[in-house]
């Protein structure tokens, strides 16, 4: 299962968030130019362990605002 989460940051933060993510163990982090900064790629076994590195890991990352998440389905 795959997920991408659309991240919204404080400004000027790109590098770093993205960097502590990746740190984090998020295979795939980019930055982005338009109405989100950064979009995470997240694999997982379900969409509980998606839920978790979104609430556990991303949300609680300091500088990030918000979160979009999106469930592949095909």
């Amino acid at each position: 299962m795959r997920a991408y989460v659309l991240i919204t940051i404080e400004a000027g933060k790109g590098s770093e968030i993205q960097k502590a993510l990746l740190a984090a163990g998020i295979s795939q982090v980019d930055q982005l130019a338009g109405i989100y900064d950064l979009v995470a790629v997240i694999d997982a076994s379900d969409p509980k362990q998606i839920g978790e590195f979104v609430i556990g890991t991303i949300q609680k990352t300091p500088g990030v605002v918000s979160t979009v998440t999106l469930l592949a389905i095909g």
